[in-house]
C-alpha cells in the first residue's frame, strides 16, 4: 500500500475487503447447511475466498507492522482493544490459515481426507467462534469505513482508486482461481453422492 494513504487508507481497505468477505462467507455458510447438494458451490466459493482473505490478512498485518515499528499515524490511531489484540486476532489468523490450507489440501487429496478432513472441521469451529467475536467487535464502524472511498468526499484521501482496484483485483483473482480449480471438486461430489 502506498505510504501516503497511511493508517486511514489502510483502515478503509481493510473494511471494504471485510464487507466483500462477509458476502462471500455468508454464501459459503449457506453451502455448509446444505453441503451435499451444494458441494461444488462450497468448493468454488472457498477457492474464490483465498485472494480476498489474503488481502485482508495483508492489510491487518501491515497495520500490525506499522504500529509496532513506531509509525506515527498508526500509533495515533492506536492498537485494537486489548482482548481483540491478544486473544481474538491470533485465533482468527491461525484458524483462517488452517481452515483454508486444509480446504485446499482436501481438494488435492480427494475423498476420505481422514485427518485433513478432521482438521478442516475443527478449524472451522474455532474460526467461526473467533470470527463471530471479531465481526461483532467491528460491526458498527464497518459501514462508514467501507463506504468512505465510494463517496465523493472520501476520494480526497489519496489512493482511494488504488484501494478499490486492489479489492477488485483480489475478487477477480479469486473468481479465476475458483473457475480454474472447479473441476477438482468432482471426486468429492461423486463421493458424497455414493454415501
Amino acid at each position: 500500500m502506498p505510504p501516503r494513504s497511511g493508517a486511514e487508507g489502510n483502515a478503509r481497505l481493510t473494511a471494504t475487503t471485510a464487507v466483500a468477505l462477509l458476502a462471500l462467507l455468508a454464501t459459503e455458510g449457506v453451502t455448509i447447511l446444505f453441503l451435499r447438494p451444494l458441494l461444488s458451490v462450497h468448493v468454488f466459493v472457498g477457492m474464490m475466498l483465498i485472494p480476498p482473505v489474503a488481502l485482508k490478512l495483508g492489510t491487518v498485518g501491515w497495520r500490525f507492522v506499522r504500529y509496532y515499528s513506531g509509525s506515527n499515524p498508526y500509533r495515533l490511531k492506536g492498537p485494537p482493544p486489548f482482548f481483540l489484540r491478544i486473544a481474538v486476532a491470533p485465533a482468527v489468523v491461525a484458524s483462517t490459515i488452517v481452515l483454508f490450507a486444509t480446504g485446499v489440501a482436501l481438494i488435492v487429496v480427494g475423498p476420505g481426507g481422514g485427518i485433513v478432513l478432521g482438521l478442516h472441521k475443527a478449524s472451522f469451529v474455532i474460526w467461526f467462534g473467533a470470527m463471530a467475536v471479531h465481526v461483532l467487535a467491528h460491526l458498527l464502524k464497518l459501514p462508514g469505513l467501507a463506504a468512505a472511498d465510494l463517496r465523493a468526499a472520501g476520494r480526497r484521501l489519496p489512493y482511494s482508486s488504488l484501494r478499490l482496484a486492489a479489492l477488485a483485483a483480489a475478487l477477480v483473482a479469486g473468481a479465476g482461481l475458483a473457475a480454474g480449480t472447479a473441476h477438482l471438486a468432482q471426486p468429492w461430489i461423486g463421493w458424497s453422492m455414493e454415501r
